[in-house]
């Protein structure tokens, strides 16, 4: 891999883990929002559905930002690459 090609790759690793703490981000706002809406306005603790819904996606985005994927390994991404480019 040349010097390019790992700058391109960590940039975009970079990117990623930045993506993922704006979701926290915004994730870390929303719902509590949400909380306090529901809470004042009905019985019934609806905001749980986003809360765990969004929270199980930042949970994904948090694991493949920092590469982390249980179902695939560590190196499948670039071992598959490796395969095509060597079937092409």
């Amino acid at each position: 891999m040349n010097t390019n090609s790992r700058y391109l790759k960590a940039k975009e690793k970079v990117e990623d883990i930045k993506g993922f703490y704006g979701n926290l981000l915004a994730y870390a706002i929303v719902i509590p929002i949400l909380a306090f809406i529901n809470y004042n306005t009905t019985s019934f603790a609806w905001f749980l559905f986003p809360a765990l819904g969004w929270g199980f996606g930042l949970l994904m985005h948090g694991l493949g930002a920092y590469g982390y994927n249980p179902f695939f390994g560590k190196d499948w991404e670039e071992r598959k690459i490796k395969e095509f480019m060597q079937n092409s």
